[in-house]
C-alpha cells in the first residue's frame, strides 16, 4: 500500500528518482502535480508544476545547485509554468516541445532551450534518459524514461486512479492509442504518472487503457447504430450513461476525439452538427 500523497513532501519512488506533489489537488489534477527529481549530483526535475512559489521553494530545497536540466512532459498549467523560475534562479538548461498554436490550455510561459525528438536520450554518470513522443493528450506529449530503473515518467500520458481527457484538435484518440502500444515495446518496469501513485504493473496498466478506449469506441459505434444522427451533446449523455452527469462537459471532449478517429477511418461521418454511421449497405 502506498502512504497517503501529501503536497512538498519529498518521496523516493527508484534508486534514481524521487517525487514532489504540487499543492495543486483538484478534480482534474488528483492529489496533485508529481514533480521527478532524476539524480543527485547533477538532477534532472520532470515536469516542474505550476508556478507556486511553495512548490518552487520544495524543488529548490531538494536540489541545492545541483539542477541541471528541467523537462517538461507538456505544456498544460499545472506541468510547466514553474520552468521560467527555476530556470531563471538556477541557470538549468529548459528542454520539451511547444504546440504550433495555443488552443488556450496551453502555458505560454514555457520557453525550452532545446525540443526534443522521439528516443533521443542523454546520460550522466547517475543515469540515462530517453525522451518518447506519445502524442494523445495532446500532441507535443513526451514520456520520459529512466532506463537504469525502468521507470517511465508519463505526465498526462498515463495517470493513476483514471482515464486522461483526450482534447481536441492537439488531442487525437488514435494517436492516443497508438502511442499506448508505443510504449509496450519498451523494458518497463513502472509507470511514475504526473498524477497518483507509481503503478507497478505497467504492462498490465497500458493493456487495460488499450482495452478500455475500445471498449468505449464499441460503445460509441453501438449507440451511433442504434439513435442515427446525434448531436454531440446528446450523443455524450448515451456514451457515458455509466459516468456521473458532473464529468460530462470533460467527457465530451474524450467523445469527440473517438469521433474524429472514426471519421478518420471511414466509420463515421459529421453533417450539419450530426454525427452518424457509414454503413456499407
Amino acid at each position: 500500500m502506498h502512504e497517503a500523497i501529501k503536497p512538498g513532501q519529498i518521496i523516493r519512488v527508484s534508486d534514481r528518482v524521487r517525487r514532489i506533489t504540487a499543492p495543486n489537488s483538484g478534480p482534474m489534477t488528483g492529489a496533485g502535480t508529481n514533480t521527478y527529481l532524476v539524480g543527485q549530483e547533477s538532477i534532472a526535475v520532470i515536469d516542474p508544476g505550476p508556478a507556486d512559489p511553495s512548490h518552487i521553494d520544495a524543488i529548490l530545497a531538494a536540489c541545492g545547485d545541483k539542477l541541471r536540466w528541467i523537462l517538461a512532459t507538456h505544456t498544460h498549467a499545472d506541468h510547466s509554468p514553474a520552468a521560467a523560475t527555476l530556470a531563471e534562479t538556477t541557470g538549468a538548461v529548459v528542454m520539451g516541445n511547444k504546440l504550433s498554436h495555443n488552443d488556450g490550455f496551453q502555458d505560454d510561459s514555457f520557453a525550452p532551450e532545446k525540443s526534443l525528438a522521439h528516443d533521443e536520450c542523454w546520460a550522466t554518470e547517475e543515469f540515462t534518459l530517453r525522451a518518447l513522443h506519445t502524442p494523445g493528450h495532446v500532441n507535443n506529449h513526451l514520456c520520459f524514461l529512466v532506463e537504469q530503473d525502468g521507470l517511465l515518467l508519463t505526465g498526462d500520458h498515463i495517470m493513476q486512479g483514471s482515464t486522461v481527457v483526450i482534447i481536441p484538435p492537439h488531442g487525437n484518440m488514435k494517436d492516443y492509442l497508438q502511442s499506448l502500444k508505443l510504449l509496450l515495446d519498451y523494458p518497463l518496469q513502472a509507470l511514475g504518472p504526473g498524477h497518483g501513485q507509481i503503478i507497478d504493473n505497467p504492462v498490465k496498466e497500458i493493456e487495460g487503457l488499450i482495452e478500455h478506449r475500445l471498449k468505449r469506441e464499441t460503445k460509441v459505434l453501438s449507440k451511433l447504430n442504434n439513435t442515427g444522427p446525434v448531436d454531440l451533446d446528446r450523443l455524450t449523455v448515451q456514451v457515458y450513461d455509466d459516468v456521473d452527469a458532473s464529468l460530462h462537459p470533460v467527457a465530451r471532449y474524450s467523445l469527440w476525439a473517438h469521433l474524429l478517429k472514426l471519421e478518420q477511418e471511414g466509420r463515421a461521418r459529421l453533417d450539419k452538427d450530426q454525427w452518424s454511421l457509414i454503413t456499407n449497405d
